[in-house]
């Protein structure tokens, strides 16, 4: 899934700077407390004894239950993926994605083909049923959810995020949506998620290794990924605007008079020995003013990379091709 902040080409150098400071990460409880897609929890989650995750968008807790949660194999579940994708036993439906976000729905908005809208309709209503009526259980579930959001995403017709939709259906929102599953590490041990306010989770929990990842700049991820919501959440409400848009919960953290002190509320609250901050040089949060707030609770430090920059399109104008990474890092005394 293409997202706004993914670390997925990062990893390697997040799991080296963690490293220098480890000799060993198999007995640490790792905590991802600003999850989105899960690629750092995913990426920890054979390499140490337990990992947190979690995110303040629905969406991402669905991610979360079947990529981190999940570590154990599910039986028979081809025969689930090969009835959701037989249009004889899941015909399609013009529900409520087809309705508010298909050209030939009600509103006109073009996030997906037609038949891809009605598609997601019918997947949706039938795994949910089998919940309802007890044929899955709560790993399958949401490994079936998680698959339909990847696989959703793939025939999106966006650029790259939901904030818009395109005018015209481009190469890969024609194709037909084939459901794909969602495939999750497996290992012996047991992993948490949750769907709280990072703030006040970080109350409630303890571990070894906390890893940050907040929003850098003032885009809210609610409103950029709406749709992935309303899909997870498959709720009533009523679309507002052009772009179809449902009501998301706001962050301190996209806010500049309102990060600084995010940031140090949660350093205050964390119960973990080592803190670890994602944040590019084009944040809303200085360098300068991280080091200042880390400071304050223990011994700090900095590694940094460059990368190349996230781009929802070629044709938008960009201050730079490429961006510095910081993990800074905080040794707390606890």
């Amino acid at each position: 899934m293409n997202y706004i902040g993914s670390k997925f080409s990062l990893l390697d150098f997040i799991e080296n700077s963690i490293k220098s400071v480890n000799s060993s990460l198999d007995d640490k409880i790792f905590c991802d407390i600003f999850a989105g897609t899960c690629a750092v929890g995913r990426h920890f989650k054979t390499k140490v004894k337990q990992v947190i995750a979690n995110d303040l968008e629905f969406y991402s807790f669905v991610l979360a239950q079947n990529y981190i949660v999940n570590h154990t194999r599910i039986s028979n579940i081809q025969e689930l993926f090969d009835e959701l994708n037989n249009e004889i036993k899941t015909p399609l439906i013009k529900g409520k994605i087809f309705e508010n976000y298909s050209f030939c729905g009600s509103q006109n908005r073009q996030y997906f083909s037609d038949e891809n809208g009605a598609k997601i309709d019918a997947i949706r209503q039938k795994i949910e049923a089998w919940f309802n009526g007890k044929k899955i259980d709560k790993k399958t579930y949401f490994h079936l959810l998680a698959s339909l959001l990847e696989s959703s995403d793939k025939v999106a017709n966006t650029a790259s995020v939901y904030g818009a939709f395109l005018k015209k259906l481009k190469k890969s929102a024609s194709k037909k949506l084939i459901l794909e599953p969602a495939i999750f590490e497996l290992n012996d041990n047991e992993h948490l998620a949750f769907n709280e306010n990072s703030n006040e989770l970080i109350k409630k929990i303890s571990g070894d290794i906390l890893y940050l990842d907040p929003p850098y700049n003032h885009r809210e991820y609610g409103a950029n990924y709406h749709l992935l919501n309303t899909i997870a959440l498959y709720d009533d409400f009523i679309p507002k605007g052009k772009t179809g848009l449902r009501e998301y919960k706001k962050s301190a953290w996209c806010k500049k008079n309102s990060a600084v002190q995010a940031l140090d509320d949660l350093l205050k609250s964390a119960k973990f020995s080592q803190i670890f901050l994602s944040y590019n040089n084009e944040g809303i949060i200085s360098p300068d003013e991280i080091r200042k707030t880390m400071s304050k609770y223990g011994k700090y430090e900095c590694f940094t990379k460059k990368y190349r920059r996230f781009k929802a399109d070629n044709k938008r104008e960009q201050k730079a091709n490429s961006v510095v990474e910081y993990l800074h890092f905080l040794e707390k005394d606890l």
